[in-house]
């Protein structure tokens, strides 16, 4: 153990288990008060310190109570205020997210990751929590007919694979077949059956909810997956938005919906079979989405601000 190493281990085991102040610490290891303070922030950012957040049921606000009992899910509320920008509400819903996947992972957790808007921000604040045996699963196809988005998923998963060491699986598959009987020949090659393997046995899953028409553009309609004349004609059938590439309608329908034939993404019933779902939310806009999603089952846990939850509940 280097000695930089053990001045950060003391630091932090005096502060954080000790409840020591910076000032005595300094004291004990012959340190100025700002060292400590940085060794106590280099604890944290290592993963020496990991701080975890011991209320698992979730908020006890009205607003998260009358959530919980309209969609039987587990809701962690944030408090943003009303003048907050787009990018500063996505930005705390994410950081608590962060922190409730860091503290839901464990040895051997086979944890899937849908891309998009939403899980790009929230694995920014992962912190950072080596474990044995786990793995780190692409939840949904990324390509299209102009890029292979290796570039934008491959970093989101990586991210994930570096916070937890984790082993890294890809999906190299199109988000959206020009054909459904394409997608079937596919789901029998034995790459794509691995894959497929995984899928059924994560044991986290953490996931945005995308919108037809949110104020923040959800990537799966902007990006090149579809075009206006797919986009029109799902909305007159009902679409509202999709979790990982399926898409759904408000009543929680999507068995129905043509274009699903061709997604890559796991439908709700597949969904329904992870033990932790976590939903991240943080657009209005995407209210009558996450409707849809809640009524489809495709969540246990939900991570809301409170401007948010009061567009879901208005929709009830």
């Amino acid at each position: 153990m280097n000695e930089r190493y053990d001045d950060m281990y003391q630091a932090a085991s005096g502060y954080y288990v000790q409840g020591e102040t910076m000032d005595a610490i300094a004291k004990q290891l012959g340190l100025s008060r700002s060292t400590v303070s940085r060794l106590l922030k280099e604890a944290r950012r290592s993963g020496v310190v990991r701080i975890s957040l011991a209320d698992h049921t979730g908020s006890r606000s009205p607003l998260a109570h009358a959530l919980d009992r309209a969609f039987g899910v587990r809701v962690h509320l944030v408090a943003v205020r009303d003048t907050a920008s787009e990018y500063r509400r996505f930005d705390q819903v994410a950081r608590l997210a962060g922190r409730l996947l860091s503290d839901a992972v464990t040895d051997n957790s086979v944890i899937g990751i849908a891309w998009g808007v939403t899980s790009s921000t929230v694995v920014r604040y992962l912190q950072p929590k080596p474990l044995a045996g786990s793995t780190v699963v692409q939840m949904n196809g990324g390509t299209n007919q102009w890029s292979s988005g290796i570039p934008y998923v491959g970093e989101i998963l990586q991210s994930v694979g570096d916070a937890f060491g984790s082993r890294v699986v890809y999906f190299p598959v199109p988000a959206f077949f020009d054909y459904a009987e394409t997608k079937s020949a596919m789901w029998r090659e034995r790459s794509v059956q691995n894959v497929i393997g995984l899928q059924r046995r994560l044991d986290v899953a953490v996931f945005g909810v995308g919108c037809l028409n949110a104020r923040v553009p959800s990537h799966v309609y902007t990006a090149g997956y579809m075009d206006d004349d797919d986009k029109r004609a799902l909305a007159a059938d009902g679409v509202v938005g999709d979790v990982a590439t399926v898409l759904l309608r408000e009543d929680g329908s999507w068995k129905d919906i043509a274009f699903n034939e061709r997604a890559s993404g796991l439908t709700p019933s597949e969904l329904a079979r992870v033990p932790r779902r976590f939903c991240v939310v943080a657009d209005p806009s995407r209210a009558a989405a996450v409707v849809g999603a809640l009524r489809a089952g495709t969540t246990t846990d939900l991570v809301i601000d409170n401007g948010t939850a009061q567009a879901v509940l208005d929709r009830l």
